[in-house]
């Protein structure tokens, strides 16, 4: 009787979180660009000036969790300095200077019948995230979801407890301090894991849903949530290094995509090279002196340079997204080989092609269907700030209404406006 009582407890204060991010909604729709962006500056400034309770914050919890045995990709996602929270901040400053999708006209014309039509953005309403071990995500999404006019209500998860309890505070009193709704951010957090499960339920109340984290996280989203998801994240991503690649180019871009931050989801995983490609020795070489351990196919095992050494290869490894420093590798014939198997092992994430042969780039790019196709560059530009979106919601790899970096029209749907003068349907 007891547990069913806080059962009944805990979902009648989810639906109050909902209700007021409800109302806050409405209000964050009404509000002006100027407003907006006034609310952006007010986060970014106390984030800077609270840098020191959020790091103190944020220290608790790394300390819990390298006594948890977090792993270390792990540990990195959940660790914030100094350069980090700047970081942020800056990405809130750039924010306010974009334009502002609420309003923008899709397409418009004037019917036949005289009927004046437009389709406009809008806001989406309630967006919802449920992520984990990521204090970064706290911010770049309440940031994009108020210059998009939403409410947000956020469910951060266990092992960054402490650091996003101080991150909320600190939003809240910001857009308190400049007269908008701090209900516009909420979180479910205080009710664990209770929580996640009443907001993924919550259809109706919450207008869109948004998983970040690893594939068991979002999987259990997507296969049992109500509410509309927006599926994001898993990144098994591949390189293919084709015959005519040069070898300064491929080294900088492999350490680049493997090694700049080897914890998230637009880092290499799987290297393809073509079997008459003279950059090989030089790039796995490079890639050993960094760190990182190599899965390799037997071809790529007989090639090997003088003195590394590798794992051989499984399914496994095409499979997995390592999130460390660890890189598949295999030899194959042709392109076509390369696009065979980027197809079967790809998450839909990102792939990219190393090549001086533009008909070759161009063949890449129109048979891989994934979210980001890349030329002759770092697989680490696919990221909303990189590509001139500001922060991000998260990286897309479904079909539906938003694919690739999610920015903030990404965050907003369409209304359709009709204006007449009489008119009646014939």
């Amino acid at each position: 009787m007891t547990e069913q009582i806080v059962e009944l407890d805990i979902a009648a204060e989810v639906r109050a979180i909902t209700d007021r991010a409800r109302r806050a909604a409405r209000r964050m729709a009404g509000a002006n660009r100027a407003w907006k962006d006034k609310g952006l500056r007010a986060i970014a400034k106390a984030l800077l000036e609270n840098q020191d309770t959020i790091l103190s914050a944020n220290a608790k919890d790394v300390a819990n969790g390298a006594q948890n045995g977090t792993s270390v990709p792990m540990l990195d996602r959940l660790t914030l300095t100094k350069p980090r929270i700047k970081g942020l901040a800056d990405a809130l400053e750039n924010l306010a200077t974009l334009p502002d999708p609420v309003g923008n006209v899709v397409r418009g014309q004037t019917l036949p019948n005289g009927l004046r039509m437009r389709q406009i953005n809008v806001p989406m309403g309630v967006v919802a995230a449920i992520y984990e071990a990521r204090p970064n995500v706290t911010v770049d999404i309440a940031g994009l979801a108020l210059k998009s006019g939403n409410a947000v209500i956020l469910r951060g998860g266990t092992a960054a407890a402490n650091t996003n309890k101080a991150l909320l505070s600190i939003l809240r009193d910001a857009l308190d301090s400049v007269g908008l709704p701090s209900d516009a951010v909420q979180s479910v957090d205080q009710f664990g894991r209770e929580g996640a499960n009443l907001i993924m339920k919550a259809r109706g109340a919450v207008d869109v849903l948004i998983p970040r984290g690893g594939r068991e996280l979002i999987q259990t989203i997507v296969n049992n949530a109500s509410v509309p998801v927006i599926e994001t994240g898993e990144g098994n991503v591949h390189i293919f290094i084709d015959a005519s690649a040069k070898e300064e180019m491929s080294v900088d871009i492999l350490l680049n995509a493997k090694t700049q931050r080897p914890s998230v989801c637009n880092t290499v995983e799987t290297l393809l090279v073509h079997k008459d490609a003279k950059v090989l020795g030089p790039v796995l070489s490079a890639l050993a002196k960094a760190g990182v351990r190599l899965h390799v196919d037997e071809r790529v095992q007989a090639v090997l340079p003088a003195g590394l050494t590798a794992d051989l290869a499984t399914d496994q490894d095409w499979a997995t997204e390592y999130m460390d420093l660890d890189l598949a590798v295999k030899m194959v014939d042709s392109m076509d080989e390369a696009i065979k198997h980027i197809r079967r092992w790809s998450t839909g994430h990102t792939e990219a092609i190393l090549t001086n042969d533009l008909s070759n780039a161009e063949k890449f790019v129109a048979e891989i269907d994934s979210a980001a196709v890349i030329v002759n560059a770092s697989t680490r530009f696919t990221d909303g700030g990189e590509l001139g979106l500001g922060a991000e919601v998260g990286i897309s790899t479904q079909k539906l209404h938003a694919r690739g970096p999610m920015g903030l029209t990404e965050l907003t749907t369409t209304k359709w406006i009709v204006q007449g003068e009489g008119q009646i349907r014939g």
